[in-house]
C-alpha cells in the first residue's frame, strides 16, 4: 500500500515536481501464520483472500470452476457484456433522429453476429478471471482448482478437478463462499440447446428467433430486454401483475412500457408449469393449459445456494429452511471458526455485498478493526435498458414501516442533455425526511443510472441533507444534474 504527501501548497507532489511514495506496513494479525482456507474464488472469497494475505495470513482458495467463480464466468460478467452490446443497438435506434444515417441491409438496420458477441463475452470473461488469479498469486495466496468441503469446522478436504489424489487443508479459519447456480423446474430441465439457464445462454451460434423468458424478476428482465434489443422476438412469461415485481413500482411500469414499445409480448400473471422440445423449437406450458411455442426458452426462475456436498452440517453450521447458510452481521456461521459470504447467505445477491462481507470476514477473524454489515446504503442496478439504480430505503417499505417521507420526482425530458441524446424515458426520485430533509432513499431510471446513483450512495451512507446536495455545483448540462434539482424542490425555507 502507498501513500502520496502532499506539498505545501496542498498539492500532491513537492515543489521539485517528484513524486514522493511512503510505504505504509499492512495490519498486524491477532495470530501471526493463521492458516485461512476460503472455499469459493468468487467476490466473496477473492476478496476475503486478499484481506487476509493484508492482515498476515497464510491464504488457501479453492475454486471448482475459476478465479472469480460464476460472478466473473458465468453470471455477472458476461451478462454484462452481452448488455453492452444490446445498449449500443438502443443508442443506435435513436440515430435517425440526431441526424445520422447509418445501417446495413435493405431494411437499413444494423444486424447482431450472436457468435462473435458469445465468443466477445466468452473471451472477456476468461480473462477477467485470469487477472483475478494473477492479483492472488502475486499476494501470494495459494489457489487450489478443485472442490472442496469441510471435514470438521477446522480442515477442508480438496477433491481435485484434474483427478489428482485428495488433500487435506488444516485451517484456524474457514470462509465459504460458493454462491448460488440456477433453480430448474422439475418439468423443464435445461438441456443446454432449447431449454437454456442463463449460464448456457453464451454457447447459442445465433439470435434465437423466438426467445421465451420465463421469470420476470432482475435476471428474467435483464435476458428480455437486452434480446429484444439484439433483434429477437421475446415472450416474456411473468407470475406477477408486472415484471420486476419487488422494484419501484413506477420504474417498473416504464420498464414494462418501454419492453411493449419495442416489440416484446409479456403475459403478466401466466406461471410456467414446463417445456418441452419440439423438433425444431420449444412448448411452454403455463399452469392454466395454455401453450407457448418459441425457438428457445430460457428459465430465469431463481437460484439455489450451493451447500450440498460440503459437509456444512456435520461442521455444526446452520442452515435456513431455504438451505443458505445463517450469518451474522461480521459473516460469522454458527460453527467457531467458520465465516460465509455471498450468495451462498442469501442476505442480498449483489456481488458488491458478497465481496464486503468477505472482507468484513477476515477483519473479524484477524483482529483487525471492522464495522458489521450495514445494508441501508447499498446501491443495487438492473440493466435493463434504460437501467434503473435504487439505494436507501424504497417507497414501499417507508410506507408499511410508517416512516415519514417526502418525496419529488423530475423526468428525464426536463434534462437538458437528455434532450441532447435523444433521450426519453427516465426519472430521478428522491425520498427525504420532513424537516430535517435526510436523504432516505432515491430511485433512477436512465442511461447509466448505475453510474449516477454514487452520489446518492454517499448522501444515505454519510446522512446528507437534499439541501446539501442541492447547494453542489453540477455541470451543466450533464445528466447529475437532475440530482440537484430534485434536491432543491425538496428544500423547506427557513421559518421566519
Amino acid at each position: 500500500m502507498t501513500r502520496r504527501l502532499a506539498g505545501p501548497d496542498g498539492s500532491s507532489s513537492p515543489p521539485d515536481g517528484r513524486m514522493q511514495v511512503v510505504s505504509t506496513p499492512p495490519g498486524t494479525p491477532a495470530l501471526p501464520e493463521t492458516r485461512v482456507v476460503v472455499v469459493g474464488g468468487g467476490p466473496g472469497g477473492y476478496e476475503a483472500a486478499l484481506v487476509a494475505r493484508r492482515l498476515g495470513a497464510d491464504v488457501t482458495v479453492v475454486e471448482t470452476q475459476g478465479l472469480g467463480g460464476a460472478a466473473v464466468l458465468t453470471d455477472v460478467v458476461p451478462s454484462k457484456t452481452l448488455i453492452a452490446t444490446a445498449e449500443w443497438m438502443t443508442i443506435a435506434d435513436r440515430a435517425p433522429e440526431l441526424g445520422i444515417r447509418s445501417g446495413f441491409g435493405a431494411d437499413h438496420r444494423h444486424h447482431i453476429d450472436l457468435a462473435a458477441v458469445n465468443t466477445r463475452v466468452k473471451a472477456l470473461a476468461a480473462a477477467q478471471s485470469a487477472d483475478i488469479r494473477a492479483r492472488l498469486e502475486k499476494e501470494g495466496v495459494h489457489v487450489v482448482l478443485g472442490h472442496g468441503r469441510l471435514d470438521g469446522p477446522q480442515r477442508v478436504v480438496v477433491t481435485s478437478t484434474d483427478g489428482a489424489p485428495e488433500r487435506t487443508l488444516e485451517a484456524d479459519v474457514v470462509l465459504v463462499a460458493t454462491g448460488a447456480r440456477p433453480r430448474e423446474l422439475p418439468e423443464a430441465r435445461p438441456d443446454g440447446e432449447r431449454i437454456l439457464t442463463w449460464t448456457q445462454l453464451y454457447d447459442l451460434p445465433a439470435l434465437p428467433d423466438k426467445l421465451i423468458v420465463v421469470g420476470s424478476g432482475v435476471t428474467g428482465a435483464e435476458f428480455a430486454g437486452a434480446y429484444t434489443s439484439l433483434g429477437a422476438d421475446v415472450t416474456l412469461v411473468s407470475s406477477r401483475d408486472r415484471v420486476l415485481p419487488g422494484e419501484d413500482v413506477d420504474a417498473a411500469e416504464l420498464i414494462e412500457d418501454v419492453f411493449k414499445r419495442r416489440g416484446m409480448t409479456v403475459l403478466s400473471r401466466s406461471r410456467a408449469a414446463g417445456a418441452r422440445r419440439t423438433a425444431d423449437g420449444v412448448v411452454v406450458t403455463l399452469a392454466d393449459g395454455r401453450e407457448v411455442e418459441g425457438s428457445h426458452v430460457l428459465f430465469a426462475v431463481g437460484s439455489i445456494p450451493t451447500t450440498s456436498g460440503l459437509g456444512l452440517e456435520e461442521a455444526g453450521v446452520r442452515l435456513s429452511p431455504s438451505g443458505h447458510i445463517e450469518v451474522d452481521k461480521v459473516s460469522r456461521t454458527s460453527a467457531r471458526g467458520v465465516y460465509a459470504a455471498g450468495d451462498v447467505t442469501g442476505v442480498l445477491p449483489l456481488a458488491s455485498v458478497a465481496a464486503t462481507q468477505g472482507r468484513i470476514a477476515m477483519s473479524h477473524a484477524l483482529g483487525d478493526a471492522v464495522t458489521p454489515l450495514s445494508l441501508r446504503a447499498v446501491a443495487a442496478n438492473i440493466f435493463t435498458a434504460p437501467e434503473i439504480a435504487t439505494v436507501g430505503f424504497s417507497e414501499k417499505r417507508l410506507a408499511d414501516e410508517g416512516l415519514p417521507y417526502e418525496v419529488s420526482t423530475l423526468p428525464i425530458t426536463r434534462n437538458p442533455r437528455a434532450k441532447m441524446l435523444g433521450v426519453r424515458e427516465g426519472f430521478v426520485k428522491i425520498f427525504a425526511s420532513p424537516g430535517a430533509g435526510t436523504v432516505l432513499g432515491a430511485v433512477l431510471v436512465g442511461p447509466r443510472a448505475s453510474e449516477s446513483v454514487f452520489p446518492l450512495a454517499l448522501a444515505i451512507t454519510h446522512r446528507l441533507s437534499v439541501d446539501q446536495i442541492a447547494e453542489v455545483i453540477t455541470v451543466y448540462p450533464s445528466m447529475s444534474g437532475s440530482l440537484a434539482e430534485v434536491a432543491r424542490t425538496l428544500h423547506h425555507p427557513a421559518a421566519d
